[in-house]
């Protein structure tokens, strides 16, 4: 036995592929006030003594797209490369991480070898908090707030606000001009579920922060605790 082991390790050995070692799995963008698009890059090398070959490589958002820099897949020891993720903002806000996983030769479909996480650092605005509010069908018809509060250095001011859904009465109220304002959101109706899309319309000079997006729903009661 004591001989067969050397024997079996010396057999696994050749097997095992290379590693690609990466300056950090966890890039951090910061991005511009009127960003649309930012790029989160990844440098590696293989330090390894074994040609390294990506196999596949993915993002976990269709918000994000995955460039292997020069198209290259195959590595030899001491090459390097860079893989690159594109991240279009969208409608989002605050920070947000996203996911890009890399699949080396060899490696199961379901245990990619690597993920990478590009932390993208979004500018705020104009802040909505609840972005979501919530009325249990049958229950209470009490009215809920909405507070927006500019958080840019200059003034922002609420031009309108309009629900997509009569079934929501929505009225704004200025607490400090071009700084705070509320919005008093009333179901007139909660027998039956409904949603609606509250817009909240600003002057706001950089165009993707001009509008913002809230929600009101009547909803099925929940089982106390979820």
């Amino acid at each position: 036995m004591r001989l067969l082991l050397p024997i079996l390790f010396g057999l696994v050995l050749p097997c095992m592929s290379g590693e690609l070692t990466f300056e950090t799995k966890l890039e951090e963008v910061e991005v511009p006030l009127d960003g649309r698009r930012v790029t989160a890059d990844f440098k590696f090398e293989n330090k390894s003594d074994k040609e390294v070959a990506i196999a596949k490589y993915d993002a976990t958002c269709s918000c994000m797209t995955v460039q292997v820099k020069g198209g290259k897949l195959s590595y030899a020891p001491g090459e390097s490369g860079v893989i690159r993720g594109v991240f279009d903002m969208g409608n989002f806000s605050g920070t947000v991480d996203k996911s890009v996983q890399i699949w080396l030769d060899g490696d199961p479909e379901a245990s990619p070898s690597v993920t990478l996480t590009a932390r993208i650092h979004i500018p705020v605005l104009v802040e909505v908090e609840p972005k979501t509010l919530r009325w249990d069908v049958g229950g209470e018809m009490n009215s809920q707030t909405v507070t927006v509060l500019m958080k840019h250095d200059e003034p922002i001011d609420v031009t309108s606000v309009s629900c997509a859904n009569p079934n929501f009465k929505v009225e704004l109220k200025v607490v400090e001009k071009g700084k705070k304002y509320e919005l008093e959101v009333t179901p007139s109706d909660n027998q039956t579920q409904s949603i609606g899309l509250i817009s909240i319309e600003t002057d706001c000079a950089i165009k993707k922060h001009a509008i913002q997006r809230a929600y009101a729903i009547v909803r099925m009661p929940t089982p106390s605790g979820q």
